[in-house]
């Protein structure tokens, strides 16, 4: 752990004495994650880099936009939260990502890919119009660059004028084009300090002599003709950016020199640094994917403390790869999330029906829906939080024509340690909203099976399925695939619940028996279309009602309950709803957030204690 007071003034440091903190900072790296888990490959990937940004710019006043936010950690050391390194991503602790609330040096709050170089451009704009005097950077990864809102973002930054800086880190994709040894050797020497200095020195002149900003342009055309010969143009360039590099993204020395140069130049600029993932780090060198995302881990060896147990990602996996043996049609999409999602073994025995579009969940999305339309039945794998990007596609070139389009949405609810980027609770609300949708709730792995295979052979139209990260828990039965089940007869009040939310239920239940109180128990197998006769018999029993589940409030499924009931006349004399509320939920286990948001079992008890009137 390297505490505050052990940061040098960045700013006065020699290059040997940055080189030496970034030796420190990936070993305080490695020896942290290694007890609470996080993304190690990418920060160990940008040490050099975060450090010869902080040695250039305050980001205290001047703007750094992270893209997803994976590679923020030796920022937060460098800007005082090194002593608080050992609460990351604990309830109460460190965020996982930049969090504007966290520190003001957090610039703004990330955790969904592609994003960095829009909100920059929006700063940068902000700044002119404001007549304000800071600089505005974007540090956006080549993972990133999949994404087409990048695009979007890099194709107005070039040509809206704006001052700003766009870091490129390039650690796997190879982004410009092999144009062989005088192009190389060419780009070497126009990014070598001499160079810049006579560069800056000769602007300065021509623009300080009368005429000479003529003479720049004539030339500065010159050499543009010149270059574009010997050394054909990127595609930055020709989005309207000054392009450097690529340049070495582990020369803290270079970088900072570099970094110095951009801030000067009156213009968007595209910094295009290779770094290696996992840096320093052997283990992670060599498995910069495993290192990704990591618990906590062995430092000697790389290994995992506790090997984690088989989820519903695994279980789905090993599902779907059954019902593609039987039907040549079943088809696999991924957003980028291969192992994350389960998928590993379907691209070993499928590769052909296998497809990872890179960071693209929209295009996932319309191409699932092609497939469809031309007799394939596609299943697209993905995190609930990051289907949100697809809600315009799933409505007009899914549901419009009703095309059978499957989604296995993982993540579903609280997720944990990623905190509020990352948590799976807005899905309820918008898919109920897109025509013709079924959306399926397994409780447990059986289930799961049962309802992925409903959803490849007997489904039309679009059908999701969502589960929740981690494994199955006390619930492991089969209480059907779509509609309404009772799972514990009772008199005094129904608890209506889905998916492993079914588990606190159950529990509150024994709780309330202990208090005199029969819950019945009403499980939701399918969430849309909903079916409310189960629960309207219930209800008509016991006269009260409590629903629990790990969503937002508005439009989530009590809400459709109490009003399916009450347009039936069979409202409840006494009604709670338990869910996330209207606020965002931070990071923490997923045991901690329920018992936070009062979505455990004593809470749910207490709740329903006083919805039968013993509060």
């Amino acid at each position: 752990m390297i505490l505050p007071e052990e940061i040098p003034e960045l700013k006065t440091i020699s290059d040997s004495e940055a080189a030496a903190l970034c030796a420190r900072l990936r070993a305080s790296l490695v020896e942290t994650v290694s007890r609470t888990g996080g993304h190690l490959a990418a920060n160990l990937g940008v040490v050099e880099l975060t450090v010869a940004i902080h040695r250039v710019f305050d980001t205290g006043s001047d703007r750094l936009v992270f893209d997803v936010g994976h590679q923020c950690y030796v920022h937060k050391i460098l800007t005082g939260r090194g002593g608080q390194m050992d609460t990351l991503r604990t309830l109460g602790g460190l965020a996982g990502f930049p969090k504007p609330a966290e520190s003001p040096t957090d610039a703004f709050m990330v955790g969904h890919a592609s994003t960095s170089v829009s909100a920059a451009v929006g700063m940068a704009r902000a700044r002119t119009i404001l007549g304000e005097h800071y600089h505005v950077l974007a540090l956006i990864g080549d993972g990133a660059l999949t994404g087409g809102l990048a695009y979007e973002g890099l194709s107005d930054a070039g040509n809206s004028g704006e001052k700003l800086i766009v870091i490129l880190n390039d650690n796997g994709m190879s982004i410009t084009k092999n144009v062989g040894g005088v192009s190389n050797h060419l780009a070497h020497q126009r990014l070598k300090p001499q160079y810049l200095r006579f560069k800056k020195g000769y602007r300065k002149l021509m623009g300080a002599i009368p005429g000479g900003k003529h003479i720049y342009n004539v030339t500065h055309k010159v050499k543009k003709a010149v270059k574009e010969v010997l050394l054909p143009c990127s595609m930055f360039e020709d989005m309207g950016f000054t392009y450097l590099g690529p340049v070495d993204g582990h020369d803290v020395g270079g970088l900072t020199r570099l970094l110095r140069y951009a801030k000067e130049i009156d213009g968007p600029v595209l910094l295009h640094v290779r770094t290696v993932k996992g840096k320093g780090y052997t283990p992670a060198e060599q498995n910069p994917d495993l290192f990704h995302g990591v618990g906590r881990f062995c430092i000697q060896t790389g290994e995992p403390v506790e090997r984690a147990k088989p989820g519903f990602s695994a279980a789905f996996g090993q599902a779907l790869c059954r019902l593609a043996q039987e039907d040549p049609r079943v088809c696999a999409i991924t957003a980028a999330m291969q192992s994350g999602t389960g998928l590993d073994q379907f691209f070993a025995r499928f590769p052909e029906r296998f497809f990872d579009v890179g960071i693209t969940e929209g295009h996932a999305v319309t191409m699932a829906a092609g497939m469809a339309k031309q007799g394939l039945i596609p299943v697209f794998a993905v995190y609930a939080s990051f289907l949100q990007r697809s809600y315009d596609m799933l409505i007009h070139d899914v549901a419009l024509q009703g095309l059978h389009v499957v989604l296995a949405v993982d993540r579903a609810g609280l997720v944990g340690e990623d905190g509020e980027t990352h948590h799976g609770i807005f899905d309820v609300a918008f898919l109920d909203t897109v025509p013709g949708m079924t959306v399926l709730c397994p409780a447990s792995f059986a289930e799961q099976e049962a309802m992925l295979t409903y959803a490849i052979r007997d489904c039309r139209g679009p059908v999701a399925i969502r589960y929740p990260r981690g494994r199955e828990g006390r619930y492991a039965g089969m209480a059907g695939v779509t509609g309404a089940a009772v799972l514990r007869p009772g008199r005094d009040l129904t608890l209506v619940g889905y998916g492993t939310m079914v588990d606190p239920i159950m529990a509150a239940a024994d709780l309330l028996a202990k208090q005199g109180i029969e819950a019945e128990i009403v499980k939701l197998n399918s969430i849309t279309p909903l079916e409310l006769e189960t629960i309207k018999a219930s209800v008509q029993k016991t006269g009260r009602l409590l629903v629990a589940e790990e969503v937002v409030a508005h439009n989530c499924v009590g809400q459709r309950i109490l009003a399916g009931l009450a347009l039936e006349g069979a409202a409840p004399r006494a009604a709670a709803l338990c869910n996330l509320g209207e606020t965002s939920v931070t990071q923490g286990t997923v045991e901690q957030l329920r018992a936070m948001c009062g979505l455990d079992a004593e809470s749910l008890c207490a709740r329903g204690m006083e919805v039968c009137g013993h509060g």
